[in-house]
């Protein structure tokens, strides 16, 4: 192991790196993305016992698992969107490993998000971020932060209104920006990447068929944003590896150096 490696892997036993966990659990509750008919549900997570120290294992406990791809805390491949179909490194074991290691920057959205559900980031609210913080840097994710996690029931986590989802998330015009600093990958933690109401956009769902179009990633129900600073962390995202898998759930880890 290189002098490197081992400096980093004592640093995170010695707690000089924290490590933060950005995942939902998974469980029957956890919302899933709702889309209207005609269009085809995702299924809610579901867990069966296949046994538990009794006649039908006597010594191990397990489960059998049923979701969505796209369920819980989960990453979007560039092959989730018709723009990015066509990409040969698109899918969940086609993707290049170092990519599910990369740094990330937070831009914090949570007072706006707070005053006004259907808050939209706007490239003025990145540009207002770099002057402080600096250009974004290639090959960073992307992570909005709302504190949308922070509704735990599930019905006001989705917000679903009469007239479509009341949910933050970026505009298109932001999203081309961030498309341009060619980022790794875009992040949010509502339910999905895009804006409750960017149905209505042009493009229509821009931090999909834009990011995916540029085979870029990304990340959605994340949480504990809030313990993470503007720049300098380190996020850790691998999917399962899914035969042309469009997208997995996934345990993402934050590394953040502690300077205390």
């Amino acid at each position: 192991m290189s002098d490197l490696l081992t400096k980093l892997a004592k640093a995170i036993a010695k707690e000089k790196i924290k490590v933060i966990d950005l995942t939902q659990t998974l469980r029957p509750s956890t919302p899933v993305i709702q889309l209207p008919p005609p269009f085809a549900p995702s299924a809610p997570f579901s867990i069966e016992e296949i046994s538990r120290y009794d006649d039908k294992g006597p010594a191990w406990y397990w489960n059998n698992l049923a979701m969505g791809e796209h369920t819980g805390t989960h990453f979007d491949a560039p092959i989730h969107w018709v723009t990015g179909k066509d990409y040969r490194d698109g899918a969940t074991d086609t993707v290049p490993v170092q990519r599910f290691i990369a740094p990330a920057v937070v831009i914090d959205c949570s007072k706006e998000a707070k005053k006004d559900e259907k808050f939209l980031l706007t490239p003025k609210h990145i540009l207002a971020w770099e002057k402080k913080h600096g250009t974004i840097p290639k090959g960073s994710w992307v992570l909005m932060r709302t504190d949308w996690s922070k509704r735990e029931d599930p019905a006001k986590f989705l917000n679903m209104k009469e007239d479509g989802p009341h949910v933050p998330g970026p505009n298109a015009d932001a999203v081309r920006l961030l498309v341009e600093r060619d980022v790794n990958g875009w992040g949010v933690e509502a339910v999905g990447t895009d804006a409750g109401q960017a149905f209505s956009f042009e493009p229509a769902f821009p931090a999909h068929a834009l990011m995916h179009g540029s085979n870029k990633f990304g990340l959605a129900s994340l949480c504990n944003l809030d313990k993470l600073p503007p720049t300098g962390a380190v996020i850790v995202t691998a999917p399962l590896k899914i035969e042309h898998g469009s997208g997995s759930p996934l345990r993402v880890i934050a590394l953040v150096h502690d300077e205390d």
